[in-house]
């Protein structure tokens, strides 16, 4: 039998494989048809640091409000403003392709998709501690599917992968995004100094991706994996509960001890007392208040002076942490 090099067009040409999220996302950075939200400025409030020296081992960053500037301080399932969350809608269902297989009710298609948005929504808000946004999405394609909708499997994957990219596209497009100034630089050096870091934060299944992006921004060798190593990704939308839950902190506790780390040699870096900084001093984390943005920042004078919320440090610019940690 002759080999199959001779006769290379009988050679079979490897599959062409679905994006990942990560890929999906960066890759929609390079359409410039797509108008996208730009992300807010920080605006500091008038505050002063109060820096102190801890022999920390690890990390835990909050994301929005903390590492990721978005309009509010937090990420946004409904936007207030009517004529963003339509035109939100309308863009995602050109993206999509699905007005071939929406009701043809009058008035705007953007009209019908938020119904079935705002059901889908309320319905998970009822039966969870948080909702994972790409199950609303879910719950739409499975309704257009029974009017014959498809998608690209090839580009975009399974259901359960299109479903994820979707809620990425839609809250991307109601809400800017960007790093906080020095955010990139201050967790590189951190991953330089060997100090493990982490995510414990309200968050989706694109925030990952996201935050990738933000920082990429700033310094392009930026590597998520290496950064934030899976297993010490504790986000709100995975664990069915957003902040102040014990249920986050407790996690984030016990994947730490698998590493031979105690809450005591952590540090949890949040914009919020209420939700950030509170709950972590409760399951015994150092606490690092930022607060370098009026828009995160969620912080009373009363809160300071009371020892549940008052946090161990306070920062005005994440490079101050470096100063803490050494």
């Amino acid at each position: 039998m002759l080999p199959s090099n001779c006769f290379p067009f009988l050679q079979t040409r490897p599959a062409t494989m679905p994006l990942s999220l990560e890929q999906y996302i960066e890759r929609l950075d390079d359409r410039i048809d797509l108008p996208w939200p730009a992300a807010p400025k920080a605006d500091p409030p008038k505050a002063k640091p109060h820096l102190a020296r801890f022999p920390v081992k690890a990390v835990l960053w909050t994301v929005y409000g903390t590492l990721v500037a978005v309009p509010q301080g937090e990420l946004l399932f409904e936007h207030p403003t009517d004529f963003v969350m339509e035109n939100a809608l309308e863009k995602t269902i050109k993206e999509f392709k699905m007005w071939n297989s929406m009701s043809r009710k009058p008035g705007k298609p953007s009209e019908y998709m938020r119904e079935l948005y705002t059901k889908a929504l309320s319905s998970l808000r009822l039966t969870s501690g948080e909702v994972a946004s790409e199950r609303i999405w879910d719950d739409i394609v499975k309704k257009l599917q029974q009017k014959e909708y498809t998608f690209d499997v090839v580009t975009y994957g399974s259901l359960t992968d299109y479903v994820k990219k979707i809620a990425y596209f839609f809250h991307a497009s109601i809400q800017g995004a960007g790093a906080y100034p020095g955010a990139a630089d201050t967790v590189r050096m951190l991953a330089e100094g060997g100090r493990p870091q982490g995510l414990l934060a309200d968050g989706q299944c694109f925030t990952p991706g996201q935050i990738q992006r933000c920082l990429r921004k700033d310094n392009s060798a930026f590597d998520l994996t290496a950064t934030f190593p899976a297993a010490l990704r504790i986000l709100s939308a995975e664990k069915k509960a957003r902040k102040p839950s014990d249920t986050l902190f407790k996690v984030a506790a016990q994947v730490l001890a698998e590493r031979g780390i105690r809450p005591a040699d952590t540090i949890h870096v949040g914009s919020n007392l209420a939700r950030d900084i509170a709950p972590a001093k409760k399951h015994g984390f150092r606490t690092a208040l930022f607060a370098g943005d009026k828009n995160s920042l969620v912080a009373t004078p009363e809160q300071l002076k009371d020892p549940t919320f008052r946090p161990d440090v306070l920062l005005t610019e994440l490079p101050q942490l470096l100063e803490v940690i050494g």
